[in-house]
């Protein structure tokens, strides 16, 4: 019975603290106040407990120590917003082909000088006060304090609620409003737990489902020929227009029509070119771009059916991520590449490839079109000199975001400018990717896109009918309701006889009335942020929903 009192006494008395793990769990704390992590509390709590508890031999708590070590560092990554370990293996092959100094230049950005600073401070005031003050009973409390907090549900955050959710309006129009215009069943009223997220996005996807744009099956007698050109461009999103200052370039005066609440629906390439080509049904979920769909989804494909000869032009190669590959494979775009030839490098691509100049392109375009014997083509044309990473000639150091968009918007302007000089007449959707997320925010720094945030998909699109009849507006359109990619198919549909361009006049606000309207839902592959009653929120690897932070 002694014995049983002693080995119960030697017990109790191997409690230790935590050591240098406070510092650990104090930064943690530190980053949650601030709206830098994606917190587990529960996997905290058990990992602090794990610490804590008492072991008799101090051989056996130095070795738990070192062991600690790698699932300290894993639980840390996973309480970011960091991309996961699948996120990475599944573009590993990509960032090999990254160029050493994009890769030096995307690692000088990842390191937050000043919050380095910040924790060095803290390191200093946990030093100095814990040969006083039992940090480890104050962290213990703190972690208990924070499950405590989530016994109601996962959404949590330590800041006031109108910093860590913001309130994010999509304005609309009257005519935007239409019942017609907005899929049905879509209620938000119910409270924004992570059952009601799941139920309502599930709810979407199966009522995106079910919408698709119906092209005639032949063109009238009295149609006529026009061309569609596509101008599909790589990291260009309002916000980053925005922080460029580059809103009231002459560029965007051109349009007859400006989709202002457009969501692309991700924040990468290639599924941003395969949701394009595929436009004509409703958005699916990530996985299902890469399977099998019906035949009616390829926009491209429907135009080609009407006589619309299929083009392809980039300024790129395309070799870069399978980029030229998915486009074939899963948006059925089969027509060849557009010749490069002769076509000057502009700029130095991220992975070392050349970036042709896009000026020379779009005239090799219309120069080919004015010798074509094809009454009717539609031109996909991917555009890269935005991206992130891309440089000059000669150069190893990334070229200022805004020089090169300055440059592009000029040169677009220009050929719009000799589109509208060389009598042919052309439909002209400008229609981004996505963003460049050049001011990055609290879950992504700059240039990172893993996760489809509102700043990066929220990208603006224009169209203009050059050749028309009747006079133009003095100024586009704005349609501020949220649309995305059916919008461009259905309107696309409208016009395909051609008439529009023959019409005396046009009303741009009949043309555009009842456009199919898209709730604000993105995905990548593992990440979905959508809009719920004005606020965005987001969904790890399939996860609880969280508010998105700002």
């Amino acid at each position: 019975m002694k014995n049983d009192h002693a080995d119960n006494a030697r017990f109790w008395s191997c409690w230790r603290g935590l050591g240098g793990w406070n510092f650990y769990f104090l930064v943690k704390f530190g980053l949650l106040w601030y709206g830098y992590l994606n917190f587990h509390a529960l996997s905290n709590l058990v990992f602090l407990a794990w610490l804590l508890f008492p072991l008799p031999s101090r051989r056996l708590h130095r070795l738990r120590h070192w062991v600690s070590v790698p699932i300290g560092i894993g639980l840390f990554w996973h309480d970011t917003w960091l991309p996961g370990l699948s996120s990475i293996l599944s573009q590993g092959d990509q960032l090999a082909g990254f160029s050493a100094a994009y890769l030096l230049d995307l690692a000088d950005r990842f390191i937050n000088w000043q919050m380095v600073g910040a924790l060095f401070v803290l390191l200093v005031i946990y030093l100095f006060i814990s040969p006083w003050v039992r940090v480890t009973v104050l962290v213990s409390l703190m972690l208990i304090w924070l499950n405590v907090l989530t016994l109601a549900g996962p959404a949590m955050s330590l800041l006031p609620t109108p910093a860590a959710t913001p309130q994010v309006v999509l304005n609309q129009t009257p005519a935007a409003r239409s019942p017609a215009a907005a899929p049905e069943g879509l209620d938000q009223s119910a409270a924004p737990t992570s059952a009601s997220l799941t139920a309502w996005l599930n709810r979407f996807y199966e009522s995106e489902r079910k919408r698709v744009t119906h092209f005639p099956d032949s063109l009238p007698a009295d149609s006529q020929p026009f061309d569609i050109l596509v101008i599909n461009i790589c990291s260009l999103a309002w916000s980053d227009i925005d922080a460029a200052g580059l809103r009231n370039h002459p560029l965007w005066r051109h349009f007859d029509i400006l989709l202002s609440n457009y969501n692309s629906a991700t924040s990468y390439s290639g599924p941003a070119g395969i949701r394009l080509l595929r436009a004509s049904c409703g958005q699916t979920s990530h996985s299902e771009l890469y399977k099998p769909t019906d035949s009616r989804c390829y926009l491209f494909d429907n135009l080609a059916k009407l006589g619309f000869k299929e083009q392809l032009m980039m300024d790129h190669t395309g070799v870069f991520g399978n980029y030229l590959k998915e486009l074939r494979e899963d948006g059925d775009l089969q027509a060849p590449l557009m010749a490069q030839t002769g076509i000057a490098a502009e700029l130095t691509s991220f992975d070392g490839s050349p970036v042709f100049n896009d000026a020379q392109l779009m005239q090799r375009w219309l120069d080919e079109r004015n010798k074509s014997s094809d009454a009717r083509s539609a031109t996909f044309y991917n555009l890269i000199p935005l991206h992130d990473g891309t440089r000059e000639l000669g150069s190893t150091q990334t070229a200022p975001w805004k020089t090169r968009a300055q440059l592009l918007f000029d040169q677009l302007d220009a050929f719009l400018t000799r589109l509208d000089q060389s009598g042919r007449r052309v439909m002209v959707l400008v229609v981004p990717e996505h963003g460049a997320a050049l001011q990055g925010d609290r879950m992504q720094m700059s240039g990172l896109r893993d996760i489809p945030s509102p700043g990066i998909t929220h990208v603006p699109v224009g169209i203009k009918f050059v050749g028309m009849k009747a006079p133009h507006q003095a100024q586009p359109l704005t349609i501020d309701a949220p649309t995305s990619l059916l919008a461009l198919s259905e309107l696309v549909s409208r016009v395909v006889d051609g008439q529009v361009f023959n019409a005396p006049n046009v009303n741009m606000s009949v043309l555009t009335d009842k456009l199919p309207q898209t709730p604000v839902v993105s995905e990548n592959d593992g990440a979905v942020v959508m809009m719920y009653q004005g606020k965005p929120w987001i969904r790890l690897n399939s996860g609880d929903w969280v508010p998105y932070p700002q």
